[in-house]
């Protein structure tokens, strides 16, 4: 692993190097995301999921519910100072979930559930094309924007100091096109599905699924940066802190270090 290698990369330590992810940071989100991620359960369960028809709402419920629990335990954890101080990288993947799980994953079974009501009569075969259609759409998008997440950094467009980079914030949005145009037509179906079932009689419930699943699709687009920079972490000892409130400086990145933790604690 050479510096040059780094060089590419360099503009993506840019959210550790501000402080939104370190590890301090990171504790406070887990903290405050447990509440919120406990009651936003708790809509799926009581509010969305007593009425929806949905086949499989028993499973997706109990699914949710240990997945989310087992992540919320984890969280906390990694929320204190001398745990994340020593699995700072094992922090990172955490939180990466979290998040994915807090607002993607959460707020699609809400949308979906809202989706299904039984009031819109909707038979079984209709609701699981339904869902198998917005979760290919979500996978097109994660597939999509990865592709072009690769692609950037393959020209060069994270080297820190690029032309790209310094223009990165006024023109990237032209290289979310086709994840973007995946995300539009999925949208559509969704706001065509909603006319079908119920006319425009239920104007209250298409804005809710359409910011339901409008965040859900943006954390898929979010997504592969998150894991580009978890995989950075691995890779680079420059964007870690290691136990202090500041990164590594770039230097030699040859030495290898270990998966989860940190080289500042042997």
């Amino acid at each position: 692993m050479n510096n040059e290698n780094f060089e590419k990369v360099a503009v993506l330590r840019r959210p550790l190097e501000s402080g939104r992810q370190s590890p301090m940071n990171l504790s406070g989100i887990f903290v405050f995301g447990a509440f919120l991620q406990a009651g936003l359960y708790a809509a799926e369960y009581y509010i969305v999921g007593y009425s929806t028809d949905h086949p499989y709402k028993e499973e997706i419920l109990q699914w949710h519910f240990w997945v989310s629990a087992v992540l919320i335990v984890l969280g906390l954890l990694l929320a204190i100072p001398f745990v994340y101080r020593r699995f700072e990288k094992l922090q990172y993947l955490i939180s990466i979930l979290y998040s994915q799980n807090l607002f993607g994953v959460s707020f699609y079974i809400c949308a979906l559930f809202v989706a299904t009501d039984r009031k819109f009569g909707a038979s079984a075969d209709s609701i699981m094309t339904f869902t198998w259609t917005t979760l290919l759409v979500g996978l097109f998008i994660f597939i999509l924007t990865s592709a072009r997440f690769i692609w950037k950094i393959r020209k060069g467009d994270y080297r820190e100091g690029s032309r790209s980079d310094q223009m990165r914030a006024r023109f990237e949005y032209k290289s979310y096109l086709p994840a973007a145009t995946v995300a539009g037509l999925g949208i559509s179906f969704i706001i065509q599905y909603v006319i079908r079932q119920s006319g425009m009689e239920e104007l209250g419930t298409l804005v809710f699924l359409l910011i339901g699943f409008g965040i859900f699709y943006t954390m898929l687009f979010v997504l592969p940066e998150q894991l580009a920079i978890f995989y950075y972490k691995l890779r680079y000892r420059s964007f870690n802190f290691e136990g202090r409130p500041y990164l590594d400086e770039p230097g030699d990145e040859d030495e290898e270090e270990e998966l989860f933790g940190d080289s500042y604690y042997r």
